[in-house]
């Protein structure tokens, strides 16, 4: 089997879908017992004190939640998050003051358990077993001082977890609070300029709202209700985090498509209310300068990217976005800068679709090309395609050939209608 099935058989891992998976368990959970800290999807934790007394000691409380959670699901009960990790992957329960000596006979590959610990850590295990170090219990042994000091502060840390000592405890997920904004517009508003105004004031609010709860927002959700009842939503992100003049910018962009739109797409009547919603919000860990300046660098261009769209309109300035399809011009979709992506993902196997790797350059316009006058020395293919022959309006057959020709040029021919075209180029 080449490497280029091997890569198509194997999709990518989708950790946005492990976490939707994941979070009615942890709704589950939060059922029996309060304060659950989700590790990362697939793993959390919760302090057992006051649960286990209340049902009666810890194996009663790990019944009732294997009997409610899906089966394959593992439960551990251990002195600190590293311990209770490794227990729930052995279904045990390690009584108080047995960690270290539950811990002493593992190896020390353990210390990079289900990757939840910094990379350091894995490098460190692999260096303690060639010096000789195979077991947490001979880790924990060595003198901390001698440890610290020839494997640095994450020898220290691999230490204290060796000894059945975690860094924190489990730290509670806190719902996050309502920080949505609106306002009511009477009269209805019906000119950009005076819904824009509005929608400033509710930007500034909203940017108080998430400082105060130390919170950076970098998706925000805009919608709006017309007299008739109309009502209009449309989702803007931005790579980094929204500022309160990013918000209005945004809103005022976005008023003004849906006030400006051609006729019947624009709404019928004045807004009468107008909201922001943070769709995605995140702490805010501040920023640090890079020492060549990286980040200074990074919000010129998106200031200077979004003065062009101030100027020709969010549409001027767009971000390629791959997504499903055949053919390479198919698979690429311009979305606006700072605009949500909801386009759907390339997650179908889509048969007949062109192997890696894709050509450097597509062509906007596919060129006619004459087969018969190139001097053609390599080719590979084809890959006919039928699509959409249940419509005829959209229905089309197509067949694509790479070729090399003597020139050393690399290209993708498409035939179509009983015409051949150069529809992209190789590097």
């Amino acid at each position: 089997m080449i490497v280029r099935t091997l890569v198509v058989r194997c999709p990518r891992h989708d950790t946005d879908g492990d976490a939707r998976a994941f979070e009615p368990v942890v709704r589950t959970i939060e059922t029996f017992v309060p304060g659950v800290e989700v590790v990362r999807p697939g793993v959390c934790a919760f302090g057992t004190r006051g649960p286990a007394r209340f049902f009666g000691g810890d194996e009663l409380l790990v019944t009732r939640l294997r009997r409610s959670l899906p089966d394959g699901a593992q439960v551990g009960i251990a002195d600190g998050i590293f311990a209770a990790t490794l227990a729930a992957r052995l279904d045990a329960i390690v009584p108080p003051g047995e960690t270290p000596a539950f811990l002493a006979p593992l190896p020390v590959a353990v210390l990079d358990v289900d990757r939840i610990g910094p990379e350091e850590l894995a490098e460190l295990a692999d260096l303690l077993r060639r010096l000789g170090v195979h077991t947490l219990g001979d880790l924990a042994t060595l003198p901390v001082s001698a440890v610290l000091e020839r494997f640095g502060l994450a020898g220290a840390r691999a230490h204290r977890l060796a000894r059945g000592l975690d860094d924190h405890p489990p730290t509670p997920r806190v719902s996050p609070p309502d920080l949505t904004v609106s306002a009511e517009l009477d009269p209805p508003v019906e000119r950009v300029d005076a819904a824009a105004f509005v929608a400033k004031s509710l930007a500034d609010e909203l940017h108080a709202r998430l400082s105060a709860h130390g919170l950076v927002c970098s998706r925000v959700r805009i919608e709006a209700e017309t007299e008739h009842g109309e009502r209009l939503t449309r989702v803007w992100r931005h790579s980094g985090w929204l500022t309160a003049a990013a918000l209005a910018e945004r809103a005022r962009w976005q008023l003004d498509g849906w006030l400006h739109a051609t006729e019947g797409e624009r709404p019928t009547a004045g807004v009468t209310l107008l909201r922001l919603v943070p769709d995605q919000v995140g702490p805010d860990r501040g920023r640090q300068s890079g020492f060549w300046g990286g980040a200074v660098a990074d919000d010129r261009v998106t200031r200077a990217l979004a003065r062009l769209q101030g100027m020709l309109g969010p549409d001027a300035v767009a971000t390629a976005i791959l997504v499903g399809g055949r053919g390479p011009a198919e698979r690429v979709r311009l979305v606006p800068w700072g605009d949500a992506c909801d386009l759907p993902r390339d997650s179908s196997p889509w048969p007949g679709r062109l192997p890696a790797p894709a050509p450097a350059t597509v062509h906007a316009v596919p060129s006619p090309v004459d087969i018969d006058g190139l001097d053609v020395v390599a080719w590979s293919g084809a890959w006919p395609v039928d699509e959409r022959w249940w419509d005829p309006p959209t229905h089309h057959r197509r067949v694509r050939r790479q070729v090399v020709t003597a020139d050393s040029g690399a290209h993708l021919l498409l035939r179509e209608g009983g015409q051949w075209f150069v529809e992209a180029t190789y590097d």
